[in-house]
């Protein structure tokens, strides 16, 4: 189980590199347009990905900061977004290489940031949530990337795969 979740850890930081590489590209204008994704643009949609991620990273780890709000702004430029995702997705890698299957067995509890609701759950099935949850929401950005430019970076996990020799 350990290796199917740091494949995903390694797919994540991958795609997102590829994502980030194609919205660098986009004139502000069009990087912060609102185009009725759930999120509503570019920017507000990756900012949104940062934000869960640092939120399922405190749930996980109990450290980090933790926006409060599911559509938090937690950087406004893209540079400084950038950089942040990166620093990121290499703690989601390390995190994932430091677990084995107890801890993987192991069971989380959590506030959900909607609502005053306690859940707990078990560690792998919180995984697998999140690391699906970061694929939806790259998809939207990739949607809003081909309305924009006519193209989008491929992020198939299969491209992944072959790419690491998966």
């Amino acid at each position: 189980m350990k290796d199917h979740f740091a494949m995903f850890a390694g797919y994540n930081g991958w795609a997102n590199r590829r994502l980030y590489g194609a919205a660098r590209a986009l004139p502000d204008a069009d990087y912060r347009a609102d185009r009725g994704a759930f999120f509503g643009s570019v920017h507000r949609t990756l900012n949104h990905l940062l934000a869960t991620d640092r939120i399922w990273m405190r749930r996980f780890t109990g450290e980090g900061d933790a926006p409060d709000r599911l559509d938090a702004i937690v950087c406004d430029d893209f540079a400084t977004l950038a950089a942040a995702r990166e620093v990121e997705d290499r703690r989601i890698v390390d995190y994932v290489a430091g677990l084995d299957e107890p801890a993987l067995a192991g069971v989380i509890r959590y506030r959900r940031v909607s609502s005053p609701d306690i859940h707990e759950q078990r560690l792998a099935p919180a995984l697998a949530h999140w690391f699906n949850h970061q694929t939806h929401h790259r998809g939207q950005v990739h949607t809003l990337l081909t309305q924009i430019t006519g193209h989008a970076p491929e992020l198939d996990l299969l491209f992944y795969q072959r790419e690491v020799g998966a």
